[in-house]
């Protein structure tokens, strides 16, 4: 029988970018589900939970989640992670495209799955979005976003 934490191992090993399958992701996800990138404040729906899949994977081709522990109570499956990978590609963010700056991210993240009968219904992403641009180099300007 699968569990749950399975079908979360599962949806993590086809999000990997060597290994990407971006249809069998968005499989994975009950029709009603989504998938809720918290700091970027956007919800992904349908065939569009795959977006950031194919984004992150474009903007980091060796991007590879490091699942630390998975923690499995009933229909919720939480999981601590950080995403790593080398920014190569353009990143697409809600302000702008960021063009591939060659640094590596390790960025810490905590991710909430809910499941009913063995599909995904919703996935909130909580990831360190300032620790990411902090990494690649995005922040080292503040004096110049800050007015005095």
């Amino acid at each position: 029988m699968t569990t749950n934490e399975d079908i979360i191992r599962t949806l993590y090993a086809v999000a990997e970018a060597e290994t990407k399958d971006t249809g069998r992701f968005v499989s994975l996800f009950a029709e009603d589900g989504y998938f809720y990138d918290v700091p970027a404040g956007k919800k992904y729906f349908g065939a569009n939970i795959g977006a950031p899949v194919d984004a992150y994977a474009a903007a980091f081709p060796d991007m590879h989640r490091e699942l630390f522990q998975l923690y499995a109570e009933g229909d919720v499956v939480v999981v601590e992670l950080a995403l790593r990978g080398t920014h190569l590609g353009d990143l697409h963010l809600a302000g702008g495209t960021l063009a591939p700056t060659g640094k590596r991210m390790d960025v810490p993240c905590c991710d909430v799955f809910h499941l009913k009968d063995g599909k995904v219904t919703s996935f909130h992403c909580y990831n360190a979005a300032s620790v990411l641009l902090q990494q690649l180099g995005v922040l080292s300007n503040l004096e110049a976003a800050l007015t005095k």
